[in-house]
């Protein structure tokens, strides 16, 4: 038999380095994992290059990779997958921009670059959608919430660029930068002073709204300022049904995720209860994902939490997370007609708080493939799979040619 079908799960910053903590293995060699290791078992294995060798992954740039959109291509900035991701409509050419809520003191100096980690600030998006106005520029705005503290700008109207810096610090207890033209001309030029004024307008709108004066009084950080960054103009996708000739749907909690999937065409599906995070709803993400495939030929499933404990260095709770899912993972087992592929988007090493170039592991298990030796789902187990080493934009023509959906090359 030939599967029909692709599930394609991203285990966000699933792979790190040994760990001292671990007794030199990994979170992922060290945890207790028998539904991932039987399905290593029943598939071939292999390490992946998501970019390539000694190239640091974003999230951003190894999730189009994994797609087969080449990054070098298609990728100008995180912005503008992060607009679409929070539910902005955008065209080819806008300029989106990724944001957070922070806080700032009445001295002008960032104290909390995440305001307290604030919830729910559609209320203060709203305001600064009313109140911000940006038409002396000839330029038109959308500002959305995300998740948590995080948000969104899109910029649409003529002479915009993406070439502008960040006035994030990205470090606190000192004041905002200024935003500047990256590259010289008018347009730059100009797209430097209009992201400006929208930070000197919304600022004001924030510092004044009843939320933050409620939190002050609460002694909570006020949400007063918005950091903005990963300015990116809004390229123009091959669909991903016209480039694969499959129906696909996308599965997270990431705004980020969501977005490259939208870019591309893929529908999100929504799922209560899924959060980004260790508490995430991961029973619910994998029921969703059987249920796309009776219609749908491609799922594409992001879970998160790993690299959430990479960054925040914390080797044990990693571990603690990836045995937390792996029962979670047992429906996938008797899932048949359907190839299964397993693997992370990038390393994020506990002991650099960052992502890293180390490879990540891969399975792939389902009708037609040539099972392998391996039987342990880690990176040093992965290693010796038929496989080998490959790279991110060779994966899904990889499992399309298992599912008879490669068109041959030559006569």
């Amino acid at each position: 038999m030939t599967a029909r079908k692709i599930l394609f799960i991203v285990l966000d910053g699933i792979s790190d380095r040994p760990c001292p903590a671990l007794r030199g293995g990994t979170p992922l060699s060290a945890a207790r994992k028998p539904v991932l290791d039987k399905l290593a078992a029943e598939g071939i294995c292999g390490i992946m290059d998501t970019i390539a060798p000694g190239i640091r992954p974003g999230s951003d740039t190894a999730h189009l990779a994994l797609l087969g959109y080449d990054p070098y291509k298609y990728y100008t900035g995180r912005g503008p997958l992060e607009c679409v991701g929070s539910g902005i409509d955008m065209k080819a050419g806008m300029i989106g921009f990724r944001c957070n809520y922070a806080t700032l003191s009445p001295q002008g100096l960032v104290t909390d670059r995440r305001a307290g980690r604030i919830h729910d600030t559609a209320a203060l998006s709203q305001a600064i959608q009313d109140g911000v106005d940006l038409s002396k520029f000839g330029v038109e705005f959308i500002f959305r919430s995300g998740a948590g503290h995080r948000a969104a700008l899109a910029l649409s109207g003529d002479g915009l660029s993406h070439c502008v810096s960040s006035n994030d610090p990205k470090k606190e207890g000192v004041a905002p930068l200024t935003i500047t033209a990256i590259r010289k001309g008018e347009r730059e030029d100009k797209t430097a002073t209009v992201c400006n004024e929208f930070v000197k307008q919304s600022t004001k709108i924030l510092f004044e709204h009843a939320i933050n004066k409620d939190r002050v009084k609460q002694g909570q950080n006020p949400a007063n300022i918005v950091l903005m960054r990963g300015a990116g103009e809004m390229g123009d996708f091959e669909p991903f049904q016209k480039k694969y000739e499959m129906s696909g749907s996308v599965i997270s909690a990431a705004s980020l995720i969501t977005g490259i999937g939208k870019a591309v065409g893929l529908p999100h599906v929504e799922v209560p209860g899924i959060t980004g995070s260790q508490n995430s709803n991961i029973a619910g993400k994998v029921a969703a994902a059987v249920n796309e495939l009776r219609t749908k030929d491609f799922v594409l499933m992001n879970i998160k939490g790993a690299d959430e404990s990479g960054h925040d260095g914390l080797a044990e709770q990693k571990k603690s997370f990836i045995e937390k899912i792996d029962p979670l993972l047992e429906p996938l087992l008797g899932l048949k007609d359907t190839i299964i592929i397993i693997t992370g988007d990038h390393s994020t090493p506990v002991c650099i708080k960052d992502h890293s170039a180390d490879p990540v592991p891969v399975l792939i298990r389902g009708e037609g493939v040539r099972v392998d030796d391996v039987v342990r789902y880690d990176e040093f187990s992965c290693a010796q799979g038929g496989l080998c080493r490959i790279r991110g934009v060779d994966l899904l023509p990889i499992a399309l040619d298992l599912i008879n959906k490669s068109h041959k090359f030559g006569a």
